[in-house]
């Protein structure tokens, strides 16, 4: 079976939104699907798609081809992701340095003779 990740349009008339769905690519565009993994919305300005990038990458190395659209919003959501995992990383907490154990007093005293 050959499979896509492609858009599915959903919406009204002029007013565009997609699903990205992995599906047959015998399958029609709004017919039946394997797997919904995001969304893109044309008209909305500036950050306009969600994408499980994860699972996205899980069904190209099964095989599955992107299209054209499906690539660019794939490459634009792993530019956004990597800045956020990158924030999301704590900072190294610095280590306290380990007590030492106080000297032995009798060590230390000079013995009275």
């Amino acid at each position: 079976m050959a499979v896509s990740i492609r858009l599915r349009r959903e919406g009204a008339k002029n007013r565009p939104y997609y699903k990205v769905v992995v599906a047959d690519s015998r399958s029609p565009r709004e017919g039946r699907f394997i797997e919904i993994i995001g969304t893109y919305d044309p008209k909305k300005p500036g950050h306009n798609s969600t994408l499980k990038v994860d699972r996205a990458e899980y069904w190209i190395a099964r095989g599955a081809q992107p299209s054209d659209t499906v690539r660019s919003l794939l490459k634009k959501n792993k530019k956004s992701s990597v800045p956020a995992t990158a924030a999301a990383t704590p900072a190294p907490v610095e280590s306290e340095p380990a007590p030492t154990a106080p000297p032995d007093p009798s060590a230390s005293t000079p013995e009275a003779t």
